[in-house]
C-alpha cells in the first residue's frame, strides 16, 4: 500500500487519544501521533467502532476511507487529507491528518432565498425551522468543483456541508469517505451547483488518466487489498461514463440526491 508522503509521522509513533468527536455515528477520535518530540494532530477511526450498515459490508469503512485518499492522490487534486491504515489503541483503523478549517469561511451554506452571495451557486430552495424561505448554496471554486467530480468517481453517498473543510489558503479538503465505492449508484451530495455543466479538457484528461490507472495500473494494485474487484471496476466505469457524457451529472430522481441532514 502507498504511504502518503505528506503524512510524515502518521505511520510511526504512538496514537494518543485526546477525546471522542461527537456526534459522529461511528467511533471517531481526535488524537495525536507522538514520535519522540514530534506530535501530529490527527483523526482516528478504528474498525472496531464502525456501526453496521445495511448496504456496506461490515468492517470495511476504514478501508474505504483510505481508498478514497489513494484515489485522490492518483488524481492529483489533493481532495482528501493524508490518510493511512494502522493500529491504534482500539485496534486497526484509519488515521487521517487533522486539517484545521478557516472558521470564517462557509464553502456550503444556507442563506435567505433571495440572498445568494456573489461567487456561490444555487442548489435548492427550502424552508427553515421557522418556515422562512432559504436556499442551499455552495461556492463556485475550482477546489470545490474538483471535489464534486471526485465524489462522482468514488460514488460518495454522504457529502454533507460539514464534510467540506475550508483551508485559509483557499484549498478545500473533503473528509468522511467511509460510505464510498458502492457498486450501485448512490451519489448523495450537497455539491449539485454544477449539474449539467460541461467538463473542461483538463478535467476530462485527468479522468481518462485515472480510468487507465484503475484498469490495469499501479492504482488498481493499490486498491485491490481495500476494495472488491467489482468495486474497482465500477469506479473505472464511472470515469468512463463521465467522459462519455461530457458533463457533471444531474440528479436522476431514482435515489435521494441530498444527504440528510445536509450538514
Amino acid at each position: 500500500m502507498t504511504t502518503p508522503p505528506a503524512a510524515g509521522g502518521l505511520t510511526t509513533g504512538d496514537v494518543v487519544i485526546l477525546g471522542r468527536i461527537m456526534p459522529a455515528s461511528n467511533h471517531t477520535f481526535a488524537c495525536e501521533v507522538v514520535d519522540g518530540v514530534t506530535r501530529i494532530q490527527a483523526v482516528y477511526k478504528p474498525v472496531s467502532g464502525e456501526r453496521p450498515l445495511w448496504d456496506f459490508t461490515d468492517g470495511t469503512l476504514a478501508f474505504r476511507e483510505y481508498a478514497a485518499w489513494v484515489v485522490s492522490d492518483a488524481l492529483g487534486w489533493d481532495v482528501v487529507p493524508p490518510t493511512v491504515l494502522r493500529n491504534g489503541p482500539a485496534g486497526s483503523g484509519m488515521v487521517q491528518l487533522w486539517c484545521e478549517p478557516d472558521g470564517g469561511v462557509e464553502p456550503v451554506d444556507i442563506v435567505p432565498e433571495d440572498a445568494v452571495p456573489d461567487g456561490y451557486l444555487h442548489v435548492l430552495d427550502a424552508v427553515d425551522d421557522r418556515d422562512r424561505p432559504v436556499a442551499l448554496v455552495h461556492e463556485d471554486t475550482r477546489p470545490l468543483r474538483r471535489m464534486a467530480i471526485f465524489d462522482v468517481v468514488v460514488n460518495n453517498t454522504d457529502r454533507k456541508g460539514g464534510h467540506v473543510l475550508a483551508m485559509a489558503d483557499g484549498h478545500r479538503f473533503g473528509v468522511d469517505h467511509g460510505v464510498c465505492f458502492h457498486t450501485d449508484d448512490k451519489l448523495r451530495t450537497v455539491l449539485w451547483g454544477w449539474a449539467g455543466d460541461p467538463l473542461s479538457d483538463e478535467e476530462t484528461g485527468a479522468l481518462a488518466a485515472l480510468e487507465s490507472d484503475l484498469a490495469d495500473g499501479a492504482l488498481r494494485r493499490s486498491l485491490e487489498p481495500l476494495l472488491t474487484e467489482r468495486e474497482i471496476d465500477r469506479t473505472a466505469w464511472r470515469c468512463r461514463r463521465l467522459i462519455a457524457e461530457g458533463m457533471l451529472p444531474i440528479p436522476s430522481g431514482g435515489w435521494p440526491s441530498i444527504p440528510w441532514p445536509p450538514f
